[in-house]
């Protein structure tokens, strides 16, 4: 029997991702379970690294992909935990079990530092692999690694000023993140802004997110959103705002932002937004003015994982699963990633 999986041997997208059919499959060593992958979600980080523009280098031949959810098909020694038949998705960053990460635990992440899930087989770290919740399905919980967990990292993981039902959220755009975020923050009672560019796409999104408190606003008919934001806020403006969008959506997300409030930095998509970018003496100004927090995110740590399954189990969230690609058909799935038309997730799904 052999592992169909893919590497990443260049820099020219996913043309340069090349599908082995007949690898070996891993076999785990003491403390590993080998898991066979049922579906994989794509990120926009794995579009990155397959044109070599993430921040970070992936190393050569690496298997792609930093989110999959299977079922654990063998365990090595001294594995107490998990057994055979237990559905699982392995952590993003393989080193990460709790607490703040470190600098020396940044570098153990799937699809870039370590092989990831695009593949049949694989070995993983048994401490670094979670419980899928029994009310997903393996595309679901393919979702949940990168895009979900940033989300609940962004709106629980700062203790000092986490999440609580009077509070409103900016998330930015109908990407993963954006759309976890939102769900998370409904269910706790709290109230969410959503923006995005069409109506179109706002629309869609609120088909799947039906809620008396949520609220959008068409960035692209309304440039100064940070005073909309405001006017919704009856002045007061947010306390959370997953930024997803970076230097051009940032002087909006200040004016947008309540006093105390956090600004969690995620991504730099800054085809997000069309507006100037902010000099670092005005960055300076409005975090010292509104007594902000600015705070980056790098995923979440395996002790956040299982409070955020937990929560998603309570509340009955279901992921939001756009489109789900064949196997064989990776190259059309970073396409319909790339052109960002998608609302929540797409899939790929592995051959059994």
């Amino acid at each position: 029997m052999s592992n169909q999986e893919y590497r990443l041997s260049g820099r020219l997208g996913a043309d340069s991702i090349k599908l082995n059919k007949s690898s070996s499959i891993p076999e785990p060593g003491p403390g590993q379970v080998q898991i066979k992958f049922h579906a994989c979600s794509v990120n926009y980080r794995d579009l990155l690294i397959s044109k070599g523009l993430y921040p970070v280098s992936a190393k050569t031949d690496i298997v792609p992909i930093s989110d999959g959810a299977g079922e654990i098909t063998a365990v090595g020694e001294n594995v107490t935990d998990l057994k055979i038949g237990d559905r699982v998705t392995p952590n993003f960053n393989q080193d990460h079990l709790q607490g703040q990460l470190t600098e020396k635990e940044s570098a153990a992440c799937l699809g870039s530092g370590l092989d990831g899930c695009l593949r049949q087989y694989g070995v993983f770290r048994a401490s670094s692999c979670v419980k899928i919740p029994d009310s997903l399905s393996y595309e679901e919980a393919s979702t949940l690694p990168c895009a979900a967990l940033t989300a609940w990292n962004a709106l629980y993981g700062n203790s000092d000023k986490p999440l609580k039902s009077d509070h409103t959220v900016l998330v930015q755009g109908t990407g993963g993140v954006s759309v976890f975020g939102a769900q998370f923050a409904l269910a706790a009672g709290a109230k969410v802004i959503l923006i995005s560019s069409t109506d179109t796409k706002i629309a869609r999104v609120r088909r799947f997110l039906v809620h008396r408190n949520l609220s959008t606003i068409n960035y692209s008919a309304t440039p100064q959103w940070g005073r909309r934001v405001k006017d919704l806020t009856g002045g007061r403006g947010v306390d959370h705002i997953l930024e997803i969008g970076g230097e051009k959506t940032l002087k909006q997300s200040c004016e947008a932002l309540a006093f105390g409030g956090t600004i969690n930095v995620i991504g730099y998509l800054s085809m997000i937004g069309t507006g100037p970018s902010m000099s670092g003496l005005e960055i300076f100004i409005a975090v010292l003015s509104k007594n902000a927090c600015i705070r980056g995110l790098a995923i979440g740590s395996v002790e956040q994982f299982n409070a955020m399954n937990a929560a998603i189990e309570t509340h009955k969230i279901k992921p939001i699963v756009d489109k789900a690609f064949e196997f064989e058909d990776l190259k059309n799935a970073f396409e319909y990633l790339s052109g960002q038309k998608h609302i929540g997730k797409i899939v790929i799904k592995v051959p059994q």
